[in-house]
């Protein structure tokens, strides 16, 4: 038995009180923002329904947070569907209005869609249905497409997206071992492909700009102060670890599907150690909200030491670069140590990074649909 399309599509500019968009939006692409874009331009008010089901590998969460920082004047709301589709069968879609109308129980008057299901849906409101661009020719693009290549239509995605699927590589290593070095050849090395990849972000390290301006506020009272006399509070760390998420995650959403960080809030955890003598809690869950995916420690044996006026850790780099080798395994991040010339590291750092790339996104299948 199958259903009756009841409902004519809406082709003239009417206005409506309480438009409704429905999608999995898994990811949500320029095709889905186009969509909220032209329902959202038609009515007074507009609800877009997020569903998603359990066997999805990107947690709703995410999602409904997306479409909110992308539409932040439409309502968003999502809902856990783990009913199979299956547009023919009457039963099926009155089991998945059921999620719909417990998510959005106000009257809709249209729903916005670019789905041949749309009419069915609409009638199922009591609601007008509105076809937008269903070819497709606006924005060729699905999220078919971006699960299978997010690298090829990256520039369909908007930053958010782009924040939460970018590549996130940390340099870290102890004073003077390198680390700034190997993330600009790193971030140069990746823009040098061209295409999306030219937009490759390097996120410098913001600990060293806080202490930059500690020491210029010191020598601003007293000429002849100098690094040795510049102290640490532990409550300023988790502004530095806070801050440098911040600046990443900012990056993320600008650049490419790969970013270099100078550093990260999980680095900051051993820099407290090393000045304060001990942890910082705070500084610890900023660290494990952390979205990085590798770590590559620069390691300090012959690397000369070069002092230029905020370094005074010489004796200290040995057990430095222990303290990341531990606290990286220990946590379970994965990590490759970078030694050996300059020209050597930079081949390691890229081998790994490739091998992160090629692994892909591992984005699991939908449920499937009949249709």
């Amino acid at each position: 038995m199958t259903t009756h399309m009841t409902t004519p599509k809406t082709t003239h500019a009417t206005t409506y009180k309480h438009a409704l968009v429905l999608g999995k939006f898994y990811p949500p692409h320029a095709g889905h923002h186009h969509l909220v874009r032209t329902a959202q331009s038609r009515c007074e008010r507009l609800t877009v329904l997020v569903c998603a089901s359990s066997a999805e590998s990107v947690p709703l969460a995410d999602r409904v947070a997306w479409m909110r920082a992308v539409h932040p004047d439409a309502d968003v709301v999502g809902a856990v569907d783990d009913i199979p589709v299956d547009t023919t069968d009457p039963d099926v879609w009155d089991a998945h209005m059921a999620v719909f109308l417990a998510a959005v129980p106000a009257p809709v008057d249209a729903v916005f869609t670019s789905e041949a299901y749309g009419d069915e849906l609409a009638r199922r409101f009591g609601a007008d249905s509105v076809c937008v661009d269903p070819q497709r020719t606006a924005f060729p693009v699905s999220a078919t497409a971006v699960r299978a290549d997010p690298v090829g239509r990256w520039d369909c995605l908007e930053p958010p997206v782009r924040a939460a699927l970018a590549r996130r590589v940390v340099v870290l290593g102890a004073e003077s071992t390198g680390t700034t070095t190997m993330a600009r050849a790193l971030t140069e090395h990746y823009r040098a492909r061209g295409g999306v990849w030219a937009r490759t972000q390097y996120v410098p390290e913001y600990g060293r700009e806080f202490s930059e301006r500690k020491l210029a506020a010191l020598r601003a009272e007293r000429p002849d102060a100098d690094w040795a006399d510049v102290t640490f509070a532990t409550g300023e760390f988790p502004l530095i670890a806070q801050r440098q998420t911040d600046n990443e995650d900012a990056a993320a959403g600008a650049g490419s599907p790969v970013l270099f960080c100078d550093t990260d809030a999980f680095a900051t955890t051993i820099w407290h150690e090393r000045y304060l003598g001990g942890p910082n809690a705070d500084v610890a869950r900023i660290a494990a909200r952390g979205a990085q995916h590798l770590w590559l420690l620069t390691d300090h044996a012959r690397v000369p030491f070069e002092d230029d006026g905020l370094r005074d850790g010489e004796h200290l780099r040995p057990w430095m670069t222990q303290r990341f080798r531990t606290e990286l395994a220990r946590t379970g991040r994965r990590f490759v140590t970078l030694g050996g010339p300059h020209e050597e590291r930079l081949a390691t750092a890229v081998a790994a990074v490739d091998a992160l790339l090629a692994e892909g996104w591992g984005f699991t299948d939908p449920l499937p649909e009949k249709r």
